[in-house]
């Protein structure tokens, strides 16, 4: 996998605001395609996690610092990285542009645990693959 991990999409319709803009909270959202499409390319999954080995990652801080507008039908790119790996936390950091202009900069923190929300430690085999991303 080539880091950061990027994740390309376009910005739909229903995600702009009256102003012709993308609505500020769609920003979290695609920080989530990001996050999925990088565990996917790690070669798990948000479903493996939960349904196989009872791992659930919720967010418990989530930030985002606008730069620049994104718009209907730009070509975005979501770079993913993960930048913390503790135990039971897990942060990943995300660049969200296009080719030639940086828009937002964000990060969500994670709580590793089970179905009945007991923290749990992450899997070793996620937190190998994880942490080989961390010190390619």
């Amino acid at each position: 996998m080539t880091l950061p991990f990027t994740t390309t999409f376009r910005v739909r319709y229903a995600e702009t605001d009256q102003m012709g803009v993308a609505y500020h909270s769609n920003y979290l959202i695609w920080c989530e395609v990001g996050r999925v499409e990088f565990l996917r390319a790690l070669g798990f999954s948000y479903k493996q996690f939960e349904q196989e080995d009872d791992c659930h990652l919720p967010v418990v801080e989530a930030t985002c610092r606008y730069k620049a507008p994104a718009r209907y039908d730009d070509e975005l790119l979501i770079e993913t990285t993960v930048t913390a790996l503790r135990g039971h936390i897990i942060r990943f950091a995300y660049r969200i542009r296009t080719a030639d202009t940086l828009l937002a900069e964000a990060a969500t923190t994670h709580v590793v645990v089970d179905r009945t929300m007991k923290k749990r430690s992450l899997p070793e085999r996620y937190f190998a693959a994880l942490q080989a991303t961390m010190n390619p």
